[in-house]
């Protein structure tokens, strides 16, 4: 599909949280910017005055009693849309995480944000800052298109270069006025756990020094092994306990080089949770609930949006079905060529179901990874567990 600022993205922001070491890599069309660039995507922003300064006793995610938590994240090429629904719906989300900075070669921290896009995000970013929610960018270590070991490998076992990433980090939060900084370092191989495990207790109480908030995505597993290195390298009990967010990547049990099958199964889902809960505190566990899918034809998907899978059940005429046991939306097509289509995607059901899932653990917390605009009505579904329940259910093609 195209992005927001007319990017194609052939494999976008794709994660493979329960695959087997063969499936794909992400392939994201990132553009490397100079350091200087994170000044020009803060610059001139009117500060935040309420997103900063949170005590680190009391992570930003916690939910009052009574309600969930929401939180956005909402990656560079969809930040303009992402935005705006965000924005549409303000009485649901409680923090915000624009997906806008990476890894330096040096170890510093860069802007993801094509040099091209950089006025455009700084006014984007400044809506967002104008809604006073608190701001929790991402910091990945992508590179060129895929999530690199070799840019993260430096800050976990060179000393000098990870002191230098955990003070870009905080001086970025510091600089910006931000509440915190959500960590999403990935691929990382098993022989790196303990060296990553230092690394996020040390990001910790650089940011806690400075009163701001750490958040770190994890892959989602089972038990501590996982189902491969990447899932050996997180160790949940360790960073759990120094994060004040723990952000579980449960989506992509199916991926775009599987077979066709259920993108994030609640049964799954449960089985995530069941774990994830003896090791880690629930109310740091955040659930993440995707707002995209895949189209197959065989063991090749393709990612598409909510809105466009709609639009292909509409054009070829076929009904959407609801598969109980995953408790998630999928159908059937054929193409123009002939080729059978499998398509299964998220909507407002299913993250329901999700979120269902998550309360059933104490956990109280979601978040949206907005690959594309979500259904609309997932805004309302939302809402009925967070401040303003409205009095009926948007439409949306959800069932």
């Amino acid at each position: 599909m195209t992005a927001a600022w007319g990017i194609h993205l052939t494999d976008s922001g794709r994660r493979g949280v329960h695959a087997a070491p063969q499936r794909r890599q992400d392939r994201l069309l990132v553009v490397a910017l100079a350091l200087a660039a994170i000044v020009a995507l803060g610059a001139g922003v009117a500060v935040m005055t309420d997103s900063g300064s949170r005590s680190a006793a009391t992570p930003v995610a916690a939910a009052a009693p009574g309600r969930d938590t929401v939180i956005a994240s909402i990656p560079y090429w969809n930040l303009g849309p992402g935005a705006a629904a965000v924005e549409a719906n303000p009485q649901v989300i409680d923090e915000i995480s624009p997906w806008v900075y990476n890894l330096a070669q040096n170890g510093s921290v860069q802007s993801a944000v094509p040099r091209q896009d950089t006025a455009s995000a700084a006014a984007v970013m400044a809506k967002l800052r104008a809604m006073k929610v608190p701001l929790m960018p991402s910091v990945s270590n992508m590179v060129g298109g895929d999530f690199s070991y070799d840019a993260v490998a430096p800050v976990l076992h060179d000393p000098p270069t990870m002191a230098r990433n955990i003070a870009s980090i905080t001086q970025l939060a510091i600089s910006q006025d931000y509440a915190g900084i959500d960590l999403d370092y990935e691929e990382l191989q098993g022989s790196d756990r303990t060296s990553f495990t230092t690394f996020v207790q040390q990001l910790a109480g650089s940011l806690h020094a400075a009163h701001k908030t750490l958040s770190v995505a994890l892959f989602a597993k089972v038990d501590d092994a996982g189902d491969d290195q990447r899932n050996v390298a997180q160790d949940y009990a360790a960073i759990g306990a120094a994060a004040d967010e723990v952000r579980l990547m449960t989506y992509d049990y199916h991926w775009e080089t599987s077979p066709p099958g259920p993108v994030a199964p609640a049964s799954w889902v449960h089985d995530v949770l069941a774990y994830a809960i003896t090791v880690i505190p629930p109310e740091k566990i955040v659930v993440g609930l995707d707002q995209a899918g895949y189209d197959w034809v065989g063991n090749k998907g393709t990612t598409i949006s909510y809105a466009q899978a709609m639009a292909l059940s509409s054009s070829h005429g076929v009904a959407v079905q609801w598969d109980p046991l995953s408790q998630s939306p999928w159908f059937r097509y054929t193409g123009a060529d002939g080729a059978q289509h499998e398509v299964w995607f998220e909507n407002a059901a299913s993250g329901e179901a999700k979120r269902a899932v998550a309360d059933s653990f104490g956990v109280h917390a979601v978040f949206l990874w907005m690959y594309a605009p979500p259904d609309p009505a997932l805004w309302a579904g939302l809402a009925q567990h967070t401040q303003s329940p409205p009095t009926s259910r948007a439409p949306g093609g959800s069932g």
